[in-house]
């Protein structure tokens, strides 16, 4: 299963980048996420973990698999039958603003039974995300 959220911001991607590598003040601008604790320090570095809660889910631990400075990263989690990658994108569009990519990718046995229980809230989530990461690029 793949969900996808696209926006674009008026702010240039070294700030959007900023707002998006500081993992533990997204509380701050996303109603999707109530509370996130680094476990191997806070920046967003290969193989370090994060801690999220979110509101109606079990709390997971998220580990970042590729980082690429200014541009991307990518965080995976496993639970019970599904394994879950959550990619976050910027580029920079002609005009200067920043297009900001949200998505997650679910695989395993119970992605299907998942997908029917939880797609609609991860649709929300991850639009809640993509406009919280809109207004705290362009602050």
């Amino acid at each position: 299963m793949r969900y996808e959220q696209t926006i674009t911001a008026a702010a240039t991607q070294a700030r959007a980048w900023e707002a998006l590598a500081a993992v533990t003040t997204w509380p701050r601008w996303t109603r999707s996420i109530q509370d996130v604790r680094p476990l191997d320090g806070g920046d967003l570095a290969l193989g370090h973990r994060f801690r999220i809660r979110q509101p109606g889910m079990p709390t997971l631990v998220w580990r970042v698999s590729a980082v690429r400075a200014g541009e991307s990263f990518t965080w995976e989690t496993r639970s019970l039958g599904v394994h879950t990658s959550g990619y976050h994108r910027l580029a920079t569009n002609p005009d200067g603003t920043t297009q900001i990519t949200i998505g997650v990718d679910q695989t395993g046995p119970l992605a299907g039974l998942l997908n029917v229980l939880m797609g609609g809230k991860t649709r929300r989530f991850l639009a809640l995300e993509a406009a919280g990461l809109k207004a705290a690029s362009e602050e």
